[in-house]
């Protein structure tokens, strides 16, 4: 279904907003502005509307920049979403955009138990370290930022897991076309 701009980007907005509500830190936080979509399109991050009229196909890459973009660079954010934009944006091959979102969604959620088993262990562990700290107050505040620290840790290691695993594909792309299946098997 077609979202017209002429009724204001409000549409958009609200689709998304309610779509990612869940991933908002704050009631009064702002998911999308009129601002941001206009400079996603200006960046060639998202692609422009036909004829004033946004598409399912604009929300699924919206919602793709919304999770990237608290983690990487616009420009790593680039060279994931051109690809999908350039081959499966508004068109009838498969995979189509809805077929990837629905595979990326589904393959994030099955991880939900994975991730939430794993938070337990570090909160564990964090449990544990400043035994010796006889200040109640003290100790927790320590468990707590060591909890975070041990999150921030993991969460920095991954990134710079993926600005690698982006790195890697666009040097590949500079001598050849290969695909990630491709580069997987060379290595």
């Amino acid at each position: 279904r077609d979202l017209r701009m002429s009724r204001g980007l409000g549409d958009v907005y609200k689709r998304q907003d309610e779509h990612l509500s869940d991933s908002k830190r704050h009631e009064d936080d702002k998911i999308l502005t009129k601002t941001m979509i206009n400079n996603y399109t200006k960046n060639n991050l998202l692609p422009p509307p036909v004829k004033k009229k946004y598409s399912r196909d604009h929300l699924y890459i919206l919602a793709f920049i919304y999770y990237l973009k608290n983690l990487l660079s616009i420009s790593d954010i680039q060279k994931l979403i051109n690809p999908l934009t350039e081959n499966c944006f508004d068109t009838d091959k498969t995979p189509d955009m809805e077929d990837i979102y629905r595979e990326v969604f589904n393959l994030c959620k099955s991880q939900a138990a994975a991730l939430s088993r794993d938070t337990l262990e570090k909160a564990r562990i964090a449990g544990k370290s400043f035994e010796y700290v006889e200040d109640e107050e003290q100790r927790d505040f320590l468990e707590l930022f060591s909890l975070i620290s041990l999150l921030s840790f993991d969460v920095y290691m991954k990134k710079n897991m993926i600005e690698t695993l982006i790195d890697d594909y666009s040097s590949c792309l500079l001598y050849t076309s290969p695909s990630p299946r491709d580069m997987r098997r060379s290595r």
